[in-house]
């Protein structure tokens, strides 16, 4: 009998599980640009998305300013182009929800059942006002001025939704009658997927689906023209980056100064640690508060702000020089900032100060979660404040540590842009060009457009040494302490 009732609820479940895969696909669908049923012009950026359309009238009608105050074609065309992608996105966003709902209890899953055949009908009547949209368009006296198409999402959109209230109906109809009584639920586990899955959708979204860029490092790129259109070069870039002299030597000064940065940092990578113990120990609450606030602002401030902060106070009409001379120490103002001279260790300070508040916190809340009967036996066994600090706080806090540690080490390549950015001149060049700024300095700083597929090179062997860092360390992590993060 248990067979039967189990072979029944697998049965029940396969419409459900179907509608569920296909409530996905329609979602993901809405942000890719190939299948945008509202680009019904070639003057529409060929890169947006249902999406990007749907949120934004200017991403439709942005190229068509010229177009609608000659009358070749008409504000309405454009504006029915956008109502029809944002009632399309509504469609979708009610398939999104339909998808969450799927995964719940018996009469959740009938609500997702509804749920999908409205988000079809929705869809459908999204579809078909872009279908006049695009009509409109190709029946304009001089088509060539607006350049028309047909694009292709819209037949797919027409079929995808037309078809989501059939699978729907199927998914109603095997599932049982709910009890009386029965409320809509979802198992914890499956909640704390779902608060999970938009953090997921942003990080495959502007993560992972922008490797698909890395693909321009194998074409003879040229700004402004279609990839298509490019000379396909294979591993040429790969054999300049290793064959030509310059380009090494010049590699090989940038990560000189990337390693001897990121290394200062890893080796002071303590500081947030002992900052957030010393904090912790303070016993006036309203001091600890300020400590932390003023400490943990200048992460905030955007390097330009603070680059205005140093030339305010180094410049050679800064503060300082300001004070000195009217003490009779100097004569003449001296621009420090032009100076290349311990340009990693000043990057440094400029970094610790701006990061140090900010990188205490996660120490913090570590602290609070150490447990206090640790610090009362230490107290009872005769332990100091500083006993307790080495023997009970730092050990609680060295897991978190080592976890921070192998992302640093993991991060070594990547020191960011703002900071070297924004310090950088003729003086400290030399010194102070890390792998990112080169990066940006030769693919979109060098002008006309730079060495943008070398730059991807580099930008790609980055991520890849960056990912068998992370892999590296973690395992040694977990050979010499037996714990790792992976």
């Amino acid at each position: 009998m248990r067979a039967v009732r189990a072979r029944g609820g697998a049965l029940a479940s396969a419409p459900t599980a179907l509608l569920r895969v296909y409530l996905a696909a329609v979602f993901l669908s809405a942000f890719v640009p190939a299948l945008n049923p509202a680009r019904v012009s070639a003057l529409i950026d060929k890169n947006a998305s249902l999406f990007t359309c749907a949120v934004s009238y200017s991403a439709i009608a942005n190229n068509f300013v010229r177009a609608v105050e000659r009358g070749w074609i008409t504000r309405g065309a454009l504006v029915a182009a956008y109502v029809g992608a944002l009632i399309a996105m509504l469609a979708v966003a009610g398939a999104a929800a339909a998808f969450c709902m799927s995964m719940g209890n018996n009469k959740l899953r009938r609500l997702c059942a509804l749920c999908s055949a409205a988000a079809g009908l929705a869809g459908l009547a999204g579809a078909g006002v872009l279908l006049a949209a695009s009509r409109a368009f190709a029946a304009v006296p001089d088509p060539a001025r607006i350049e028309p198409l047909s694009p292709v999402g819209i037949p797919t959109y027409f079929a995808a939704f037309a078809l989501l209230p059939l699978l729907a109906a199927a998914a109603w109809f095997s599932l049982p009658r709910p009890a009386k009584g029965e409320k809509c639920a979802l198992a914890p586990s499956r909640r704390l997927f779902l608060m999970l899955l938009p953090f997921l959708v942003l990080v495959t979204l502007f993560s992972y689906l922008p490797l698909w860029g890395w693909r321009v490092s194998f074409f003879d790129y040229r700004p402004g023209f279609d990839l298509t259109k490019d000379n396909f070069v294979g591993l040429a870039w790969f054999r300049y980056l290793f064959d030509n002299p310059a380009t090494r030597a010049r590699i090989g000064a940038v990560l000189r100064n990337t390693f001897a940065m990121s290394g200062i940092g890893i080796a002071t990578s303590w500081l947030p640690m002992v900052f957030a113990i010393f904090l912790s120990e303070m016993r006036s609450r309203r001091a600890k508060r300020w400590i932390q606030t003023v400490t943990t602002v200048p992460n905030f401030i955007s390097w330009v702000l603070v680059y205005s902060v140093a030339f305010a106070i180094f410049s050679t009409e800064g503060f300082l020089n300001w004070a000195l001379g009217g003490l009779g120490l100097i004569e003449s103002g001296a621009n420090w900032l032009m100076s290349g001279s311990n340009i990693w260790l000043k990057m440094w300070a400029w970094g610790t100060w701006k990061g140090l508040g900010w990188g205490a916190i996660i120490y913090i809340a570590a602290i609070s979660g150490i447990d206090p009967q640790l610090y009362e036996a230490a107290t009872v066994d005769g332990a100091g404040r500083f006993a307790r600090m080495w023997h009970v706080t730092v050990p609680g806090l060295l897991s978190t540590y080592f976890v921070l540690l192998l992302l640093g080490i993991s991060n070594i390549l990547s020191n960011g842009m703002d900071q070297y950015l924004v310090f950088s001149n003729p003086a400290n060049k030399s010194s102070i060009e890390v792998l990112d700024l080169y990066v940006y300095n030769l693919g979109l700083a060098s002008g006309s457009g730079g060495n943008i597929p070398l730059a991807t090179l580099i930008g790609m062997l980055k991520s890849i040494v960056s990912v068998t860092l992370l892999l590296g360390a973690n395992r040694a992590s977990k050979l010499l302490r037996g714990e790792s993060i992976v």
